[in-house]
């Protein structure tokens, strides 16, 4: 009985000791990363488009290889051609025809799949297959297209990255602390209710801050554009977790000590972004996306 106390002592303590390794991982891995995407953020132009492209390149790759247990050429082969096409083509002002670019990929990586049909741990491999594509698009058109927006568009980029930022940070601490009943427990165990109302919380408040130190009058109504991005920050990843659950994967790579791959950081990040691009779109045209996010 002696012994099995103690065992079961021991499993907890160690558990425990990987948990504090793992936070001491991400911390150091975000002070890092962070400021440095912030810099690229602020330079634009080119720069910041090659960095877009290459952690949606990375996202595809991490995509396919969950997906298609494999490196499959039929996927990774037309998406990254798509979103090299959609990279010269951001940077030349075409953004329609970016974003056309990467639909065209998916069409063509579905009927090279059509044509060349192979084993495929999946069901529906076209879905998946080009699904794979558009997700990766849809990482790389949020924040380029936003920073191209000459006037607003490093405010934006800000704007978006640390609503998505606080809203991880506040969710992850919050539910540690308070715990409580679980979000989606057959997505994803470890995520409470606290805890998403803690990063909704965590999401408007960074936002509504960056928008006030930016010049922005209307802070209410960007709180509120805030609100709806910190919903989808959490919805992102829980979108990725059912996808990663499916699968049969922990994390959808180890690129990023303590994080696990592109698609384990930037899950939320990305499907933000893209709202954010579709609702300044809305208000003001694809020439000018980040004033009409920000500007009310």
């Amino acid at each position: 009985m002696s012994n099995h106390r103690d065992s079961g002592a021991i499993g907890k303590f160690a558990s425990k000791v990987g948990s504090a390794n793992n936070l001491v991982l991400r911390v150091a891995s975000a002070a890092v990363l962070g400021p440095l995407v912030l810099v690229v953020a602020y330079m634009g132009g080119w720069l910041f488009f090659l960095l877009c492209a290459a952690g949606a390149a990375g996202v595809l790759w991490e995509w396919t290889k969950l997906v298609a247990d494999s490196a499959d050429a039929r996927i990774l082969v037309p998406g990254f051609a798509a979103l090299l096409f959609a990279l010269v083509l951001t940077a030349v002002d075409e953004p329609e025809a970016a974003a056309a670019m990467i639909f065209i990929g998916a069409a063509l990586a579905a009927g090279v799949m059509a044509a060349w049909p192979r084993r495929f741990p999946a069901r529906n491999p076209l879905v998946w297959g080009a699904g794979g594509i558009v997700y990766a698009g849809v990482a790389y058109l949020g924040p380029a297209l936003l920073r191209r927006d000459a006037g607003w568009g490093f405010a934006a980029v800000l704007f978006v990255a640390l609503t998505v930022w606080a809203t991880d940070i506040f969710a992850y601490a919050v539910g540690r602390v308070l715990g409580g009943p679980l979000l989606w427990p057959r997505v994803s165990p470890n995520k409470t209710w606290a805890g998403a109302i803690g990063g909704v919380v965590g999401g408007v408040a960074a936002g509504t801050s960056v928008a006030y130190a930016s010049g922005v009058d209307k802070l209410v109504a960007v709180g509120i554009v805030a609100l709806l991005l910190s919903v989808l920050t959490q919805a992102g990843d829980l979108f990725e977790s059912a996808v990663k659950r499916r699968f049969g994967a922990k994390d959808a790579g180890s690129l990023i000590p303590g994080h696990g791959g592109l698609m384990d950081r930037l899950d939320g990040f990305l499907v933000a972004a893209f709202v954010a691009l579709l609702i300044g779109i809305l208000r003001q045209g694809p020439d000018a996306p980040a004033q009409g996010l920000l500007v009310w």
